[in-house]
């Protein structure tokens, strides 16, 4: 008899900030798969776009793919929101508490700065404007919401902070290409660590997460590919090769909230191919792609293999 429970975080509630699309859609659906009310925020509603311009993706339909995976109506609940805006967190913080009176596990992972990046361009040359705005967009809003959530969070022992992130400590110590970019997903790998400082004396854990080479919406769409067709997008960009999907990372996320020892990874930065070896969980199609472990390989002056690496 098959007895493992395929609803580990039933009863839990989790609040992730930024879920209209990529990582955070594919982690509010695992985390809801696993048994959380899951609360999804973003600016981009069916009646309303944000400053990215796609009307492809909404934080409705995010909570309705909650409801389908958990197999429950409301088990998603979407709540317009722009995690710049103390006011607007708080209202959403208030409601999660009224209603529910807890919040376990709090991610973080608003972005939507893409659209300012000028890579391979000198401090000086990039648009100061641009560059505070990725700023606010990638960490101001992390810091705004956790200072905002935490008081709930740690109300019960065991609460869950996840800062998601491009690159974890041991990958980010070459330069990424654009300093506003650089100090932007570097930020929330020092937040994980000092917020599991802080959290530990209460019986929290903080981490920060990275995908690898990430086959978003966004992703696919520039490079013109879908997620039937990505492959053909290897000749164009090899390490694509070691391309990953939403789920891969979310699944992992969804492994260590359920995780009764997660405390151990307290202050760490994990990546997506971490944590499939850690939970022994693979990708949708069956792989394990470890871009992170590749790159670092390559860095150490290493010839590895793509197949090796997937």
């Amino acid at each position: 008899m098959n007895t493992t429970n395929t609803t580990p975080l039933r009863g839990k509630v989790a609040l992730v900030a930024g879920a209209t699309r990529g990582a955070g859609r594919a982690l509010a659906v695992e985390l809801g798969r696993a048994g959380a009310t899951v609360y999804v925020t973003g600016r981009t509603t069916r009646t309303r776009v944000s400053e990215m311009g796609r009307t492809t993706e909404t934080i409705e339909e995010t909570a309705e793919l909650v409801d389908a995976a958990a197999g429950t109506e409301g088990a998603g609940i979407a709540v317009p929101t722009d995690h710049l805006g103390p006011a607007q967190v708080r209202a959403l913080v208030d409601r999660i508490d009224r209603v529910h009176g807890r919040l376990d596990v709090l991610v973080n992972d608003v972005w939507g700065g893409n659209h300012l990046l000028d890579f391979d361009t000198r401090m000086w040359d990039v648009d100061l404007e641009r560059g505070l705005r990725m700023i606010d967009l990638g960490t101001r809003t992390h810091i705004i919401t956790s200072s905002v959530a935490l008081p709930l969070l740690v109300r019960r022992p065991g609460g869950l902070v996840v800062e998601v992130t491009d690159g974890t400590a041991r990958s980010n110590q070459d330069y990424r290409e654009n300093f506003y970019y650089d100090l932007t997903k570097n930020l929330p790998i020092r937040m994980a660590y000092v917020l599991g400082e802080e959290l530990k004396a209460v019986g929290g854990t903080a981490v920060a997460v990275t995908p690898g080479f990430i086959r978003s919406e966004e992703m696919l769409d520039h490079f013109g590919l879908t997620e039937a067709t990505w492959r053909d997008g290897i000749d164009k960009q090899p390490h694509w090769a070691l391309s990953e999907t939403p789920q891969y990372l979310a699944r992992g996320v969804a492994a260590l909230a359920a995780d009764p020892e997660a405390a151990r990874w307290n202050g760490t930065s994990l990546d997506s191919g971490q944590l499939a070896q850690e939970y022994d969980l693979t990708d949708t199609d069956g792989s394990r792609p470890d871009m992170w472990g590749y790159l670092l390989a390559e860095r150490a002056g290493e010839s590895p293999a793509v197949s090796d690496y997937r």
